[in-house]
C-alpha cells in the first residue's frame, strides 16, 4: 500500500497536466452538429449526379510523361490540369454548355450539360490547329468570354508548355462544333503553323476583368512552375522546384494583358498587349493555384486576389486609369502576438489553391473564402474565411488607399477551417434559402501506398534543397496522398455555423476533385455545378432540390452598336435590397477560382420574398464610363441591357 501511495504521489503532476488538458479540450474544442441537426440542414439539398458525354477517339493514359528530373514524382506532377467552365455557348439563353479539360486524354472538351436538350450537339474537342502545338504541352483550364466583343463567347484555353490559345466564335456557325470556333494566340508572335518553340509557360491560373476600365476585359495570367520543359520526357534539367515551403518567389511569371483590339466575323480576331512591370518579383514569381477580380471598395475597378502555394496570397488594389494597369499590394493588420502571422491576409505560409468572393456576414462587404491543405495528422494549416471588419465602402476605399486589408480570419469559428485537401472553391445559394453555401473540391493523389509520412518529412527540409528535384520524395504510379478525400457542401446553420453536408447529400466520393462551375442549366432558378475530377470521370450535378425559395436571376450584357447580340457585362455590381431591408451582394464574374468556372449569369436567393426586390446596379459601358441605377424586379429570370442606362429586354 505504501508503494502505491509513492507512485500516486510521484504520478500526480501527470495526472494533473492531462486533467488539465482535458479540461482545455473539452471548453476549446469547437462545436459539431448533430446526426439530427446534420439531417434537418441537409434537407432542402438534393442533387442527382449525372454523366458527361465525353468524346472518343482519343488515346487514354493514366499518368503524364514527365522532365526525366521529376521522374521520381511524376504523380505529383500529374496532380493537376482537370478544369470546368458553365456558360451559354450555343446562344440559347442558358448556361447548359461546359467546356472542360479531361487529363486522361488530355483535350478540352465541348459538351452540352446532361439531361434536357442535351441532344442540342454532340460533344466535341476543340482543335488548335493550325496553330503549332508539340508532344510536350498539355491543357490545364478553360475561360469563357467575349474576348473580342462581336456578342459571342469564346474559350481561353491555358496550357502547360506554352502560352494560352483563344477560340474565337465564328459568325454564322451552323450549330456548335468544332468548327465554330478560330483559335489564335493570346501572346503574339509564336508562329502560324508547325512545332510550337515559343514560352513554354505553366499556366494554373486565370481571371478575367475590365482592369484598367476601359469598357473591356483584360486577362490576368498565373504560372506555377517557371517556364521550361516541365511534361517533356525527352529532356533532362531545365526545371526547378520551389525553393521554400513558406515563401518562394521563384515560380512562372504572371502577366496581364490588356485588350487592344477585335473584330468580328467567319474569321474573328482579338489582340491583347502585355503589361510590363505590373507586380514586384515577390507577387510576380509567387507559385500561382488561382486567381479572383472583383470591385471590392465600389470604384468599379475590380481588385485582384492571386492565391498562392508554397507562400503568401497576395490581394492587389487596382489603381489603374484606361490604357495603364496598375496594383498596389495590400496586407491584412493586427498584433502579431494575438494573430498568427499564416493568418494575416498577405503575410500567410499556406497553400492558397482555390478562392471566391461573397458576402459571408451579410454586412454589404464583400468577404473572401480561400482553399488550403488542412488535413488533420498530415499537413494541418486551414483555410481562409476573411471577413470584412468595416461595412462602409468608403472607409474601405480609404483604408485600401492606405495599404491595408481589413479582413480578419474567421475560419474556425465558422467551422471553415478544415476540409482537407483543398482546391476550388464556390458560393452559391443552391436552395434559394437567402444564405450561400460553399462547395470545395479536395483530395490530391490516389493510389494503394500511403506517402504521407515522406511528405511530412519533406515539409520541414532545409529550403536550401527543395528547389531541386532530386531531394523530393517519391510519389509514383500507386502512390496515395489524400487520395480518398472527397468534395465538401458547407452549409450554413442556424448558430451562422457551417456544417459539410457531403455525405448526407451523397457528394462524397473518394476521388480528388479539382474545378467546379455552377450555373443554372434548365432554367428553373436552382443552381447546378459540374466537377472535374483529377484522373477521372467528370460529373455534373443537377439541382433537384424539393422546396426552393424564390430567386433572381439577371442576365447582364453590354448594349452597343457593336455588338447587338450583347456581350456579358463582366465586373457588373449588383445590390439586392429586400423589403426587410438585408442586401445581398452578386456580380458578373469573368472567371474566379482555380480550374473552375461560373457561368455569367447572376443568381441570388431571395428565401421567402415573393414581392419585388430593390435591385442596384453599378457597370461600366464599352466606352469605359460608369453608371450606376436602381431597378425595382420581380422574383424570376430578368434579361437587362446595360449601356448608359438599363433597360429591361422583353424577351
Amino acid at each position: 500500500m505504501t508503494a502505491i501511495v509513492h507512485w500516486g504521489r510521484r504520478q500526480i503532476s501527470g495526472v494533473l497536466a492531462l486533467v488539465l488538458l482535458i479540461g482545455l479540450f473539452a471548453v476549446a474544442r469547437l462545436p459539431e452538429a448533430s446526426a439530427a441537426e446534420r439531417a434537418e440542414l441537409a434537407r432542402p439539398y438534393r442533387f442527382t449526379p449525372l454523366s458527361i458525354s465525353i468524346p472518343g477517339g482519343f488515346p487514354q493514359q493514366g499518368i503524364r510523361r514527365v522532365n526525366q528530373d521529376y521522374q521520381h514524382i511524376r504523380a505529383w506532377i500529374s496532380s493537376v490540369g482537370a478544369g470546368i467552365a458553365m456558360n451559354d455557348l450555343d446562344g440559347d439563353g442558358l448556361a447548359n454548355d461546359l467546356c472542360l479539360v479531361d487529363v486522361r486524354i488530355d483535350r478540352v472538351v465541348v459538351a452540352p450539360t446532361p439531361g434536357a436538350r442535351e441532344d442540342r450537339y454532340r460533344s466535341f474537342a476543340l482543335n488548335p490547329a493550325p496553330l503549332p502545338m508539340n508532344p510536350h504541352i498539355a491543357p490545364m483550364g478553360c475561360v469563357p468570354g467575349d474576348f473580342n466583343g462581336d456578342g459571342r463567347v469564346d474559350l481561353l484555353v491555358y496550357w502547360w508548355g506554352r502560352t494560352p490559345v483563344i477560340y474565337l466564335a465564328r459568325a454564322g456557325a451552323a450549330g456548335l462544333t468544332a468548327d465554330s470556333y478560330r483559335p489564335v494566340e493570346l501572346v503574339p508572335g509564336t508562329g502560324t503553323t508547325g512545332h510550337y518553340d515559343g514560352p513554354r509557360w505553366n499556366t494554373n491560373a486565370v481571371a478575367v476583368a475590365d482592369f484598367d476600365g476601359d469598357g473591356h476585359d483584360d486577362i490576368f495570367v498565373g504560372n506555377y512552375f517557371p517556364d521550361g520543359p516541365v511534361i517533356d520526357d525527352t529532356v533532362r534539367g531545365g526545371v526547378s522546384m520551389n525553393h521554400s515551403m513558406s515563401t518562394a518567389y521563384n515560380g512562372g511569371r504572371n502577366h496581364v494583358l490588356r485588350w487592344s483590339g477585335g473584330t468580328a466575323g467567319a474569321v474573328p480576331t482579338v489582340t491583347f498587349t502585355e503589361t510590363p512591370d505590373v507586380f514586384t518579383d515577390d507577387v510576380a514569381g509567387g507559385w500561382a493555384l488561382a486567381a479572383a477580380a472583383n470591385d471590392l471598395d465600389g470604384d468599379q475597378l475590380p481588385e485582384l486576389y492571386v492565391a498562392n502555394d508554397f507562400g503568401p496570397d497576395r490581394l492587389l488594389h487596382n489603381r489603374s486609369t484606361p490604357g495603364d494597369i496598375r496594383f498596389a499590394q495590400v496586407t491584412g493588420t493586427g498584433s502579431r502576438a494575438v494573430v498568427p502571422k499564416s493568418k494575416l491576409l498577405g503575410h500567410d505560409s499556406f497553400k492558397g489553391m482555390g478562392v471566391d468572393f461573397g458576402d459571408l456576414n451579410g454586412d454589404g462587404v464583400y468577404d473572401m473564402y480561400v482553399g488550403n491543405i488542412t488535413t488533420t495528422f498530415g499537413l494541418q494549416e486551414s483555410n481562409f474565411a476573411f471577413v470584412s471588419t468595416t461595412d462602409d465602402q468608403a472607409e474601405l476605399r480609404r483604408r485600401l488607399r492606405d495599404g491595408e486589408a481589413p479582413w480578419q480570419d474567421r475560419s474556425a469559428s465558422l467551422g471553415l477551417a478544415w476540409s482537407g485537401w483543398s482546391w476550388d472553391v464556390k458560393l452559391g445559394d443552391f436552395d434559394n434559402s437567402g444564405q450561400p453555401a460553399i462547395v470545395q473540391t479536395a483530395g490530391f493523389v490516389k493510389g494503394e501506398v500511403n506517402r504521407w509520412a515522406q511528405l511530412q518529412e519533406l515539409a520541414t527540409s532545409n529550403d536550401e534543397l527543395l528547389a531541386h528535384p532530386a531531394w523530393w520524395p517519391n510519389v509514383g504510379p500507386g502512390d496515395d496522398i489524400a487520395g480518398s478525400q472527397h468534395l465538401a457542401f458547407h452549409v450554413k446553420g442556424p448558430d451562422d455555423r457551417y456544417t459539410d453536408l457531403s455525405a448526407e447529400l451523397g457528394l462524397d466520393v473518394p476521388v480528388p476533385t479539382r474545378g467546379i462551375a455552377t450555373g443554372d442549366a434548365d432554367g428553373d432558378g436552382r443552381l447546378d455545378f459540374a466537377v472535374a475530377r483529377q484522373w477521372d470521370a467528370p460529373v455534373f450535378y443537377r439541382n433537384d432540390s424539393p422546396t426552393p425559395g424564390s430567386f433572381l436571376g439577371l442576365r447582364l450584357f453590354h448594349d452597343t452598336p457593336a455588338d447587338p447580340a450583347g456581350s456579358p457585362a463582366v465586373g457588373t455590381q449588383v445590390t439586392v435590397t429586400m423589403p426587410d431591408g438585408r442586401r445581398q451582394l452578386a456580380r458578373v464574374d469573368g472567371g474566379s477560382g482555380h480550374s473552375g468556372k461560373r457561368s455569367f449569369e447572376v443568381h441570388i436567393g431571395l428565401g421567402d420574398v415573393s414581392s419585388d426586390v430593390t435591385v442596384d446596379l453599378a457597370w461600366r459601358d464599352r466606352a469605359g464610363v460608369t453608371h450606376e441605377q436602381q431597378l425595382t424586379l420581380a422574383p424570376g429570370w430578368h434579361t437587362v441591357r446595360l449601356g448608359t442606362h438599363a433597360q429591361e429586354a422583353q424577351s
